[in-house]
């Protein structure tokens, strides 16, 4: 666990040294800074895969989360969440990210180092399953993720449906990369 070092108070959110590589990285693909009705499309397909009220696509800055995708059920309880932008040390997709791995928690309450998270109390999530964006540089751009405010199963199932969501959505932001040069 990595703690302060001048307050010796346990960080909650990963040290992430790829942070600032990944912000020219966004910056390069036009991402994490407005809303894409495209990936707003893929996050209700996220939503659908996973039978999940809530999903976005994440994407991670230096200081801050960006849902570019967003999607919430219309019949979902009014939670607070989500939001198109969270502070970074909210939630558990900058895990992710800094971790370069998926997560999966059932219910976060069972763990202490996400039961803490500002997410569980203001927003009422108590499960998450998400999987990185690491793009063809190598770079965790960000994420795709499902939340529900009730604890779920999701299992090593839901982990590799997530992760292959991703790869999907890799290439679509792969191809927008490469469609100026293929005119």
């Amino acid at each position: 666990m990595t703690y302060y070092e001048s307050t010796g108070h346990l960080l909650l959110t990963p040290v992430d040294r790829e942070a600032p590589a990944r912000a020219v990285r966004l910056r390069e693909l036009g991402l994490g800074e407005r809303s894409d009705t495209e990936l707003d499309a893929f996050a209700r397909q996220i939503a659908d895969a996973l039978a999940a009220p809530y999903a976005g696509v994440n994407f991670i800055g230096e200081e801050r989360q960006f849902f570019a995708g967003l999607h919430h059920a219309p019949d979902a309880p009014a939670s607070g969440y989500p939001a198109r932008v969270l502070p970074r040390d909210h939630g558990y997709c900058p895990h992710v990210v800094a971790r370069r791995r998926g997560l999966v928690l059932e219910y976060v309450r069972d763990f202490a180092r996400f039961a803490g998270n500002a997410v569980v109390d203001e927003s009422g999530v108590r499960s998450y399953v998400g999987a990185p964006l690491t793009d063809r540089t190598g770079i965790v751009l960000g994420t795709v993720c499902a939340v529900d405010l009730e604890p779920r199963r999701w299992g090593m199932q839901g982990l590799a449906r997530a992760k292959s969501l991703a790869a999907e959505l890799l290439e679509t932001i792969h191809a927008r990369e490469d469609a100026p040069r293929a005119g």
